[in-house]
């Protein structure tokens, strides 16, 4: 499925208040994140046996939904948003700055 596609589905489950939606919605996104890092955490500290890739699927799911409709709500497209964040690490690998600290390295 193409990002856009993605976004543009995610709409017809999106039920939230549209007057607060940018909040929510990063509230929302920063609680399937920490959802995400809970189920990591638990594999670590050997809660687990093997990752639980099920549950991280779904909750990585959920993290995406986020992002489609933060996208849907700033008018941004999710595909565009996922080009310039490749161009940007490219030339981030070309230049040999990936690592170290700030947004224009």
């Amino acid at each position: 499925m193409y990002m856009n596609d993605y976004q543009e589905k995610t709409s017809a489950t999106a039920i939230y208040p549209k007057d607060k939606a940018l909040e929510y919605l990063t509230l929302g996104l920063v609680s399937e994140a920490g959802e995400v890092a809970g189920k990591v955490k638990k594999f670590l500290r050997g809660d687990y046996d093997e990752l639980p890739r099920e549950d991280l699927e779904k909750e990585l799911g959920d993290v995406l939904w986020y992002i489609a409709q933060l996208c849907e709500v700033m008018g941004l497209a999710m595909g565009d948003a996922a080009y310039f964040n490749l161009k940007k690490l490219m030339e981030r690998k070309k230049n040999n700055t990936l690592q170290g600290n700030g947004d224009d390295r």
